[in-house]
């Protein structure tokens, strides 16, 4: 039982702590306060990501590209679940519009468009022009899957 009484320092800030009481080498409270530092850099790094243009025009009336850093792409295959294909199925058979399958595919859009504006944060840019988005079914009947796709161009723009 020695090993509940063994006192060690925090990697961190040097405290005395039991072994015990350690997280990843460090006290509570540098892990606490590490945590509050990784929320904050996370909601910094997103608000710079959201901040992103994205167009599909090659060129922006009255904009200057000041560099271009070259494609990006992201790709997001999202499930059909089986009882979302049976509805749409059925509105196949008898017509009119399927909000389960319009859904899918607005959050499968929404969610490839914020991966393309991660990759082009993750090369410094600040704009993505030439989006292009393309959609691909995967599978069939209660299998079905959606694939879609978007690349552009990550650049620098004047702001």
């Amino acid at each position: 039982m020695a090993l509940f009484s063994q006192m060690v320092e925090c990697s961190s800030c040097g405290k005395s702590i039991k072994y015990l009481q350690l997280d990843g080498g460090v006290c509570e409270n540098c892990h606490s306060n590490q945590k509050q530092k990784d929320n904050e850099s996370e909601r910094l790094m997103l608000q710079s990501v959201n901040k992103i243009l994205l167009t599909t025009a090659h060129t922006l009336q009255d904009i200057r590209v000041t560099k271009y850093l070259g494609v990006v792409s992201a790709e997001f295959a999202y499930g059909m679940n089986m009882f979302k294909d049976m509805f749409a199925n059925v509105r196949n058979l008898v017509g009119g519009r399927s909000a389960a399958v319009e859904d899918t595919m607005r959050d499968s859009r929404e969610t490839v468009m914020q991966e393309l504006k991660r990759e082009a944060h993750a090369k410094g840019a600040n704009a993505v022009i030439a989006v292009d988005l393309d959609y691909t079914q995967l599978g069939a009947g209660g299998n079905m899957m959606v694939l879609v796709s978007a690349s552009g161009t990550a650049v620098v723009i004047e702001e």
